[in-house]
Parts: C-alpha cells; structure tokens; sequence
C-alpha cells in the first residue's frame, strides 16, 4: 500500500509539473490596418507627439 501511495504522489506531481506550451504561428503577418487601429488608439491614450513605438499588438508612451 505505501508504494501505491508514493507512486500515486509521484504520478500526480509529474502531470502537475509538466505544461503544454501554446506558441502563436510563426508565420503570423501583421495586417497594416491593425497597425493603423492600433495607432489611432496610442495617439488617443499617449496624445500627439508622445508615443513612442506602435505595433500590430500593443504601444507605448513616451
């Protein structure tokens, strides 16, 4: 029975610890009009003149 026992742990701590990765495509392109929406926006929040980078995803302020 105390083998069952420390196996059973063991078993359920291997599946606790392994993960399964979810990576986008690599051959993910950005589409120009994301880029431009999401341009308007960081001019919106940062104000003209104050942001600092725009990609399809995100920005940032200055």
């Amino acid at each position: 029975m105390n083998r069952f026992v420390t196996f059973t742990a063991a078993l359920a701590a291997a599946s606790l610890l392994s993960a399964c990765v979810f990576a986008p495509p690599s051959n993910y392109r950005t589409d120009a009009a994301d880029v431009a929406k999401m341009g308007e926006q960081a001019i919106a929040t940062c104000g003209a003149g104050n942001v600092k980078e725009v990609n399809a995803k995100s920005f940032t302020c200055k």
